[in-house]
């Protein structure tokens, strides 16, 4: 006869065991509760109060209470402690169904994710120890807000502990259209920013613009560039785009604007749009160093054999800069008129006069001073369509101006601005295209400026700044966040890579002559494969720490936080003034047109 194996012998203890307890964790309250109901029972119908002696009540009621009637009793210590029990037990059993489908469901905890103490460099103890070593002006404050400590990103999945980036980090949010890169991410940062705030949009209706319009002016100024009207926004403003093109690094910066937002990467290289930028870099420099408006360079693109411009640059020192523009106008003709023509093509946008009363002089109109925006508390918008070639152009070239003033403002008061500034660049391959801002990312954190840049995919970025720039950026940023709606296949495997197995135990039996036997091994898989990066429930968010373990967050939109229905209420006033304004301007067109019906 054969003999059993202990695997098998422990097996069936545990079985035993666990049908053990199992009785008893019927038996045991079934009798408490027969003893407490047969006492009532007793109570009810004159009879006396038995001492505690439940499992004398479950098995020999009559012996405790001889002086309740028999219906009474079965009724008493029966019936109604064994509904009970079953009343009990299907109660706690919805509740358990329904807290596994609160915490769980959608959002089901992942093995192998980060755990509080995995980011506690990230939450309210160690960032707020950090916002006081970053910001002197909270060195000796008794108690710092949450919102002065850095920018909330989300919570811990299936908690309540706040993830925040703090203001020495930078960060790249990929997240596709709708999981709430605006309302979780952009909208929260603004209207909780210490410090002066930069945002890029390419809407304004029911987005950052207007639901953060009305709290910023509340703060302090709110300044809003709408070359291509947007937002329909009055031109209360005018900004110098050459203000910062006095020198040839100036120069080409600008010219360098205009040609990203006109060509991708892979084709800026190519020796048209080479030639182009350089014929716009040295005609910005005349421009700024006689102190004309920006539209006059487009005077001389129509009119290359205009000497201006050559006689300007000498005048101010820079022989060679003349020389090289000399050289291209009395090229061979064929040249010469491609190169003008490609820089003609990039700079159009400064054709259109509506456009161009932005960055030129206008009458009774302030001027916007990069310099004295990074030292307030104000706001500044910066709008502008999709593919807007020039005008595009012109809002990379205003947000990189900011950034720079920043940067030597950090510099004057000993390396790091406070309050910090957030520049949150929202659809930045499409109307924020700096060409070197992979560059800027190295060191934008440690002058406590905090850009905060979303895309909508890895290769949006990779079509603006190139393969090796996107790379560059991405090691930079110290905070990655990634939302739902990754469909690229490559991006996703990476991500997962990125993430990293861990241990799964597997079991495995196995029945022979001897009888069963069982195993277990420990096997390692992705944490998260790609198939699950791609279905990320909306309303949650991946986040990549440098040093840390990757995290999974639930974002916080900024519609379900205290307050939000005042700022709701703002937000659609807001909207409705934009359409009332399109309205206004639109009337008129509409008119003529019935006239001449």
């Amino acid at each position: 006869m054969p003999q059993s194996s202990p695997s098998s012998t422990s097996t069936g203890y545990d079985l035993a065991f666990k049908l053990l307890m199992g009785a008893l964790a019927i038996v045991v309250p079934l009798a408490h509760l027969a003893w407490l109901s047969g006492n009532l029972t007793a109570h009810l119908t004159g009879g006396t109060w038995a001492p505690y002696q439940p499992t004398a009540a479950l098995l020999h009621p009559d012996q405790l209470w001889p002086d309740v009637g028999e219906t009474s009793l079965l009724i008493g210590a029966r019936i109604v402690p064994l509904t009970v029990l079953l009343a009990l037990g299907a109660t706690g059993g919805l509740l358990w169904a329904r807290h596994k489908n609160r915490s769980g469901g959608r959002k089901k905890k992942i093995s192998g994710m980060a755990k509080a103490q995995d980011v506690e460099p990230l939450m309210a103890k160690a960032i707020s120890a950090k916002a006081r070593s970053l910001r002197p002006s909270l060195k000796d404050a008794k108690h710092i807000e949450a919102k002065d400590t850095g920018i909330l990103l989300g919570n811990l999945q299936g908690t309540k502990h706040e993830v925040r980036m703090g203001y020495e980090d930078v960060a790249v949010a990929i997240m596709a259209p709708r999981s709430g890169k605006t309302t979780s991410l952009a909208i929260p940062s603004i209207l909780n920013a210490p410090g002066p705030v930069l945002l890029t949009s390419n809407k304004a209706a029911n987005d950052a613009y207007t639901a953060t319009l009305n709290a910023r002016a509340a703060v302090g100024r709110t300044w809003s560039m709408d070359p291509q009207q947007i937002a329909h926004a009055a031109r209360e403003m005018w900004w110098n785009p050459l203000a910062d093109a006095k020198t040839l690094d100036g120069a080409n910066r600008l010219a360098g604007h205009f040609l990203a937002a006109s060509v991708d990467a892979s084709q800026q290289g190519d020796f048209w749009s080479k030639a182009g930028s350089n014929i716009l870099s040295q005609l910005f420099l005349a421009a700024a160093l006689d102190e004309r408006p920006i539209t006059d360079v487009m005077q001389w693109l129509a009119f290359p054999a205009d000497r201006t411009p050559l006689d300007i640059l000498r005048d101010h020192g820079f022989a060679a800069v003349a020389a090289q523009l000399k050289g291209t106008v009395e090229g061979p003709p064929e040249t010469r008129d491609g190169i003008y023509e490609t820089a003609r093509q990039y700079a159009a946008a400064l054709l259109n006069s509506e456009i161009a009363a932005w960055v030129t002089p206008q009458p009774d109109v302030e001027e916007f001073k990069p310099k004295d925006f990074v030292t307030s508390k104000d706001t500044l918008y910066l709008l502008s369509k999709d593919g807007g070639g020039g005008a595009s152009a012109l809002i990379a070239a205003c947000a990189d101006s900011v950034m720079r003033a920043a940067t030597a403002q950090a510099e004057r008061a000993g390396g790091r601005l406070d309050p910090p500034m957030l520049a949150i660049l929202d659809e930045a391959a499409n109307v924020c295209k700096i060409s070197d801002l992979p560059d800027l990312y190295s060191h934008l954190g440690s002058r406590g400026i905090i850009p905060l840049t979303i895309l909508q995919s890895y290769r949006q970025g990779q079509k603006v700044w190139g393969d090796a720039g996107m790379d560059a950026m991405w090691s930079a940023s110290t905070i990655k966040v990634i939302g739902s709606g990754i469909d690229d296949p490559d991006f996703a495997d990476k991500l997962s890579r990125l993430i990293g197995d861990h241990d799964v135990e597997t079991t495995s039996t196995s029945h022979s002559e001897s009888g069963k036997s069982t195993s277990i091994s420990m096997r390692q898989e992705r944490i998260l494969p790609a198939d699950a990066i791609r279905a990320l429930p909306k309303g949650t968010a991946l986040c990549l720490a440098t040093g840390m373990r990757a995290a999974m967050l639930d974002l916080r939109p900024w519609y379900l936080e205290p307050g939000a229905d005042e700022l709701s209420a703002a937000s659609a006033r807001a909207s409705t003034a934009i359409t009332d304004r399109a309205l206004a301007k639109h009337a008129p067109q509409q008119n003529n047109y019935d006239t001449a019906a």
